[in-house]
C-alpha cells in the first residue's frame, strides 16, 4: 500500500494543473474513460522498472528511463540523457513507477500511472507506456491499422509495429498516460506559480483536502464541545428539581457516547494534521535540497553553517503546521459560536468574554513587533553560531596545531552570549503574552460567577445557566490561553519562511525559463571568446579579456602566479559560474545553451580543493558516473593509482571512507578524486593542481599512464609543477586575469632556458 500513496500522491498532484485547461480536462476524461483506479487491482510490483537494463545509444538505460527520454523527444522537451538518469546513479538501476511520476513531472510532462484492461488500450491517448512480462515495459506511440506503432528499448530507438495478439501475448495489464502539461501565458504563469509551483504554498494546496477535513474535524468537536455545558445546565434546571434520574442515567449515557465520538473526531484531526505535514514535509524537502544543490555559485552568500542553519530553520515551518499550535489556530474561529451560545444561556453575562477577549489579542498584537524582530535577530545569531560550529569541527586539525582553539572558544562563547541574551528576552515576551492570556481566563470566570449571582437574584438567570456559562467562558478563552505559543511559533515559522523563500528565489544552474540543448557527446572544441568574470564582493576582475582557442584532442596547461585567474577559466568551463562578458563555446555552441548535466557529463573535473565523501572508495569513484560497471571503474582507478594502494587494503573497493577521507593520505585522495574523473570516459579533462599532494615517484607513475589514456582527449592541466607539462603540447601562461603568453611548449620551454630565475617563476 505505500507505493500506492506514492503513485497516488505522485498523479494527484498534477491533476489540478490538467483540469484547469480545456485540451487538459478533455485528456482527463479520456483516461478515466480506459482508466481502471490501481487500488481495485493488484498493484504493478516493484520490481518492474528497476533492475533491468536496456542498451540505448551506448549509454545503459532502464526500461522506464527510455521510455521517458523518447517521452521528451516526443513532445518536443530538449532533454538529454543525463537529465533522465541525473537522479538514478549510484545502486538504483532505473526509475521506479514512482520516481518516474515525480521526474515526469519535472520534466515538464503529467502522467498517470494506472490499469487499463486490453480491450481499452485501443481508445487510451498516446503515447502512453506499457508494462510487459519480464519486467520491461516500451512506449506505444500510434495506433495502426492491424495494432499499434511501438518503441521496444530492447530493439533500439527506432519504432516498430506490433500487433494485437503481439501485445496481448506479454502485456500485463497496466499503463502510465503521459501528457504534455499545459503551457500558459507567461504573465498568468508567473501568477500562477505563487500558488500551485509555489515551494511552500504548492505543498500545501496540495494536502487542500486534508486540511478541509482538519477543518471540518474541528467543527464537529467544537460542536460536540457544547455538551459538557448543556449536560450541567439541563441536570441543574431540570433533572435535580424534579429528582428525574431516569432521565439522568439516558441523558448521561448519550453525552459518554457523544463524547466517545469527539474523541475519535480529536484522533483524527490529529491524524490528518500529521498526514498533511508528512506529506508537505517530502514535497517542500525535496524542493528544497534540489534547490541548496542546483544554486548558482553566486548566489551562495555567508559561511556553509550559515547555510546549514538556514535549512535547519525549515523544520521551525514544518513544526507549525504540525503541532499543537495548529490545532489552536483552527480553534480560534470558534470563538464566536461559545460566545453566541453563552448569548442564549445566560444573555449579559456574555460581555465578560467580549471585553476580554479582545484585551488579550491588543495585548498579543502589541507584543508582536517586538516578539518578531526578536525572532529575526535569533535566527540572525543562530545561523551565526552554526557557522562558528561548522568552522570549528571541519578545521579541527588546523585548530589543534595552530592553538587556535582559544579564539575559537572566544567566538563560540561569543555567539552563545548573544544567542542567550536573544533568547531571554523572547521568553520574557512569551511568558508575559502567557500570563496576560491566563490572568484573562481566570478574570473571566470570577466575574462571570459574579454578574450571575446578580442576574440570578433578579431571576433572569437559572443555576444550570450560570454554570454553562462558566464552562462555555472557560472554552471560549481556551484558545487564547496558547496565543503566546502560537505567537512564538508563528514568528518563527516566519522567519523560516523568508529565510527558505530567499533561497528558493535565488538563481539555479539550470533556469526553468531557459531551453537547454541536448549534447549527450561533446568533442571537446574549447573557445573562450572575450571572456570577463569578476567575484562577487571582488573589485578587480579575476578574468580580463581571455580569448584562447583549444581544439578537440589538444593537451594544455595554463601556467601563472597565485591569483592570476588560472582556476577561474576551471570554474567558468565546468558551468559552475557564467562570465560577466564574453563568450564560451563548446563544439561551436555557447556553453549557456548546454544543458548543465549535459556539460559535467563530458567534462571530467579534478578540482584544487580534493573532497571525498563518506562510503566506500568505489562509490566515490563512480558517484558522477552514469552506472559504471566494474571494468570501467577498474580501469579508471589503474589509471588514477587508486589500484595501487586499494589492493592492500582488507577491505579493497569496498573500504568505508570517513568525511572528506580522513584516514587517506593526501595523494591517495588526490588518485581517487582523478579516477572519479575519468570512470564516465569524458571527452574533456579539466585538472586543476592534480597531484600538488603527491610524491616525485607516485607522479611519474601517474603521468605514464596518463598518456596513454588521454591520447584522444583533450586535457586542461593547471599546474605549478614543471613535470606535468610532459602531458601537454601547449602553454598558456596567465598574469593579473590575462593572457601573456600562449604558444607551443617547445617555444615557452626555450624561453624559459634563457629567463631569469624570477621571470621563470612568474610564469609558473
Amino acid at each position: 500500500m505505500p507505493m500506492l500513496t506514492r503513485l497516488r500522491a505522485a498523479g494527484g498532484a498534477v491533476r489540478a494543473r490538467l483540469a484547469a485547461t480545456r485540451l487538459g480536462a478533455r485528456y482527463l476524461r479520456l483516461v478515466d474513460e480506459v482508466a481502471v483506479d490501481m487500488a481495485e487491482v493488484s498493484p504493478p510490483p516493484r520490481a518492474w522498472g528497476q533492475p533491468v537494463l536496456a542498451e540505448a545509444g551506448g549509454t545503459r538505460l532502464g526500461y522506464l528511463e527510455s521510455c521517458l527520454l523518447h517521452l521528451c523527444r516526443y513532445h518536443d522537451i530538449g532533454t538529454g540523457r543525463a537529465a533522465v538518469m541525473a537522479d538514478t546513479s549510484g545502486d538504483r538501476c532505473d526509475l521506479d513507477i514512482a520516481a518516474f511520476l515525480a521526474k515526469a513531472e519535472d520534466l515538464g510532462l503529467v502522467a498517470r500511472a494506472c490499469a487499463v484492461p486490453l480491450e481499452r488500450l485501443g481508445s487510451a491517448p498516446l503515447p502512453a507506456v506499457v508494462m510487459l512480462d519480464g519486467q520491461r515495459a516500451a512506449l506505444l506511440l500510434a495506433r495502426t491499422r492491424g495494432g499499434f506503432e511501438m518503441i521496444d528499448p530492447d530493439h533500439g530507438d527506432q519504432p516498430v509495429e506490433i500487433g494485437f495478439a503481439q501485445l496481448a501475448a506479454g502485456y500485463q495489464g497496466h499503463a502510465i498516460l503521459v501528457a504534455r502539461a499545459p503551457r500558459r501565458n507567461v504573465g498568468v504563469e508567473r501568477d500562477e506559480a505563487g500558488a500551485s509551483d509555489h515551494w511552500f504554498w504548492g505543498a500545501i494546496a496540495r494536502n487542500r483536502a486534508l486540511y478541509g477535513q482538519i477543518v471540518l474535524a474541528a467543527f464537529v468537536s467544537n460542536i460536540l464541545g457544547l455538551l459538557a455545558a448543556i449536560f450541567s445546565m439541563v441536570v441543574y434546571d431540570r433533572i435535580i428539581p424534579n429528582a428525574a434520574t431516569e432521565s439522568l442515567i439516558a441523558l448521561t449515557t448519550g453525552v459518554v457516547v457523544a463524547l466517545g465520538f469527539d474523541f475519535v473526531i480529536r484522533m483524527l484531526r490529529a491524524a490528518f494534521i500529521d498526514r498533511a505535514g508528512e506529506r508537505a514535509d517530502l514535497i517542500m524537502g525535496r524542493r528544497i535540497f534540489d534547490q541548496l544543490l542546483n544554486l548558482q555559485m553566486k548566489a551562495r552568500k555567508g559561511s556553509t553553517g550559515a547555510m546549514a542553519s538556514r535549512l535547519r530553520e525549515f523544520e521551525s515551518l514544518r513544526d507549525f503546521f504540525t503541532s499543537a499550535s495548529l490545532v489552536a489556530l483552527v480553534d480560534l474561529p470558534f470563538v464566536l459560536l461559545f460566545l453566541f451560545v453563552i448569548y442564549w444561556v445566560a444573555g449579559p453575562l456574555v460581555l465578560v468574554p467580549l471585553v476580554l477577549i479582545p484585551a488579550v489579542v491588543i495585548s498579543g498584537a502589541l507584543l508582536q513587533p517586538f516578539m518578531a524582530r526578536l525572532a529575526t535577530t535569533m535566527h540572525a545569531e543562530g545561523m551565526t553560531k552554526q557557522g562558528v560550529l561548522v568552522e570549528a569541527v571541519s578545521g579541527i586539525e588546523a585548530i589543534k596545531v595552530t592553538g587556535a582553539a582559544s579564539l575559537m572558544r572566544e567566538r563560540w562563547e561569543e555567539s552563545l552570549r548573544h544567542q542567550s541574551a536573544v533568547g531571554l528576552k523572547t521568553r520574557l515576551f512569551g511568558q508575559l503574552a502567557f500570563n496576560i492570556a491566563g490572568s484573562a481566563q481566570q478574570m473571566a470566570q470570577i466575574l462571570t460567577v459574579f454578574f450571575g449571582v446578580f442576574l440570578i437574584g433578579d431571576n433572569a438567570l437559572s443555576m444550570g445557566g450560570l454554570i454553562a456559562a462558566v464552562l462555555l467562558g472557560g472554552r471560549a478563552m481556551a484558545p487564547l490561553g496558547q496565543l503566546a505559543q502560537i505567537l512564538a511559533r508563528f514568528n518563527h515559522a516566519v522567519t523560516a519562511y523568508r529565510s527558505i523563500d530567499a533561497l528558493m528565489r535565488a538563481p539555479t544552474d539550470k533556469a526553468a525559463t531557459r531551453t537547454y540543448l541536448s549534447r549527450p557527446r561533446i568533442k571537446g572544441d574549447i573557445q573562450f571568446s572575450g571572456v570577463r568574470f569578476r567575484y562577487p564582493d571582488q573589485s578587480e576582475p579575476a578574468l580580463d579579456g581571455v580569448s584562447f582557442a583549444i581544439k578537440p584532442g589538444e593537451k594544455v596547461a595554463i601556467l601563472g602566479k597565485v591569483g592570476s585567474g588560472k582556476t577561474t577559466v576551471a570554474k567558468l568551463l565546468l558551468g559552475l559560474y557564467e562570465p560577466d562578458e564574453g563568450a564560451i563555446r563548446l563544439d561551436q555552441t555557447d556553453l549557456r545553451q548546454i544543458d548543465p548535466l549535459d556539460l559535467r557529463g563530458n567534462i571530467g573535473p579534478v578540482l584544487q580543493d580534493v573532497w571525498l565523501f563518506s562510503g566506500s572508495v568505489r562509490r566515490n569513484i563512480a558517484i558522477g558516473a552514469t552506472r559504471p560497471n566494474d571494468a570501467e571503474i577498474l580501469r579508471a582507478a589503474e589509471a588514477a593509482g587508486v589500484h595501487d594502494f586499494v589492493r592492500e587494503m582488507p577491505g579493497g573497493y569496498d573500504v568505508v571512507l570517513r568525511e572528506r577521507g580522513e584516514g587517506l593520505s593526501g595523494g591517495q585522495r588526490q588518485a581517487i578524486t582523478i579516477a572519479r574523473a575519468l570512470v564516465g570516459d569524458p571527452g574533456i579533462l579539466v585538472m586543476d593542481e592534480p597531484t600538488s599532494m603527491m610524491d616525485p615517484a607516485s607522479e611519474q607513475r601517474l603521468i605514464a599512464r596518463l598518456k596513454d589514456e588521454l591520447a584522444e582527449k583533450t586535457l586542461i592541466v593547471i599546474t605549478h609543477r614543471t613535470s606535468l607539462l610532459a602531458l601537454v603540447d601547449r602553454v598558456i601562461v596567465m598574469d593579473r586575469g590575462r593572457i601573456v603568453a600562449d604558444g607551443p611548449k617547445a617555444i615557452l620551454e626555450r624561453r624559459a632556458a634563457k629567463a631569469t630565475e624570477p621571470e621563470m617563476t612568474s610564469w609558473q
